[in-house]
């Protein structure tokens, strides 16, 4: 069976330029599991958080012939000079709570430190991340992917997209977190309407959020062409 890479995000709209037109497997979204298959990759959605994430690995390797996992999404700067909307390739990856680190696949280009927390991070959490573990950015997957990927014996490597800056905090976002690792966005928005101070603050995160999507999407459409162009 020619090999495949699985692409693992947390939410839908990380990938949704990546899968457009494309139908999802319609037995695991029941599981708030969003699958997509294409002809070099599987690509797969399942909410945010370790757990989440787990089962979006698992139900990728359930289809065979994985070479290698990618965790994409979102991400948090830790840095002033890491702005929003960058793109970037991470190595390592390192686990806060465990203090494990990865090692990822090396492709050409620039790499930058990434901790995984089980929560968002605040301002306060990014400088302590950063001059505890020289950290460049956050997620909350990242490290969970990484460890499946080694116990898999398959190959890893993450590639984020920085939605928010190392001074940017937006509280209460972690509230909103729903059923099977969604982000309610109904409720965040009805939330934001009634406190006109924070629709600043919201308006700019939306902003940074759709031009780090944009360019994540141009640079996952190289990575599956790359994937194509190897099984051929």
């Amino acid at each position: 069976m020619p090999e495949k890479i699985a692409i693992i995000a947390a939410l839908p709209r990380e990938i949704a330029g990546l899968v457009k037109g494309v139908q999802a497997d319609s037995k695991l979204r029941a599981d708030g599991i969003h699958l997509f298959r294409l002809s070099s990759a599987v690509i797969v959605a399942a909410g945010m958080g370790s757990n989440r994430v787990t089962l979006a690995v698992r139900a990728a390797l359930a289809e065979g012939g994985i070479a290698e996992l990618v965790s994409v999404g979102l991400a948090g700067s830790c840095m002033s000079d890491l702005r929003p909307g960058s793109v970037v390739s991470v190595d390592p990856v390192i686990d806060a709570r465990t203090g494990e680190q990865f090692e990822g696949s090396h492709y050409q280009g620039d790499y930058y430190r990434l901790v995984t927390t089980d929560t968002i991070a605040s301002v306060r959490e990014k400088v302590r991340l950063g001059e505890t573990y020289n950290a460049a950015l956050v997620d909350m997957e990242a490290a969970t992917v990484a460890r499946l990927a080694r116990a898999n014996q398959i190959r890893f490597r993450a590639i984020k997209a920085i939605s928010d800056a190392h001074d940017f905090e937006l509280a209460s976002l972690s509230r909103f977190e729903g059923r099977h690792g969604s982000f309610r966005v109904g409720a965040f928005a009805l939330h934001t309407a009634l406190r006109p101070w924070r629709w600043k603050k919201t308006i700019h995160l939306g902003r940074n959020s759709a031009r780090a999507l944009s360019a994540l999407n141009e640079r996952l459409e190289a990575v599956v062409a790359a994937a194509a162009q190897r099984r051929d």
